[in-house]
């Protein structure tokens, strides 16, 4: 008998939950597929971050941005390690565009980098 095994990814739906995480404003569920190194720009003020760093930056961003609605306009791979989405957070102060791109890293995808633009 042949049996053949398939390596996949330990969760396929790394995205998915961060999109959740998004929509819920939880930056401590989201934590746990921080990259070492994230790249966060918030109204066009770009700087990269320690995961440490990145967490408090988010959590004062989504403290001062209440939440109430994230829609994803766009998602989907880049590349062969990459997956992206594009979508609408409509918050208690106005709506800003998201990005979010998370890269594969010993099979799990992990936060990359994630934008904030307010339209």
């Amino acid at each position: 008998m042949f049996t053949v095994t398939l390596a996949v990814s330990a969760k396929a739906d790394e995205l998915e939950d961060m999109v959740n995480y998004v929509r819920t404003g939880n930056v401590t569920g989201m934590t746990k597929y921080f990259d070492k190194i994230i790249g966060i720009t918030i109204n066009n003020n770009q700087a990269t971050y320690s995961g440490a760093q990145a967490e408090i930056v988010l959590k004062d961003f989504f403290v001062k941005n209440t939440v109430k609605e994230f829609l994803v306009v766009q998602s989907g791979t880049s590349g062969t390690d990459s997956k992206y989405a594009i979508g609408d957070l409509v918050t208690a102060t106005g709506t800003y565009q998201i990005y979010v791109v998370m890269k594969i890293k010993d099979d799990v995808y992990l936060l990359k980098e994630i934008r904030f633009e307010k339209k």
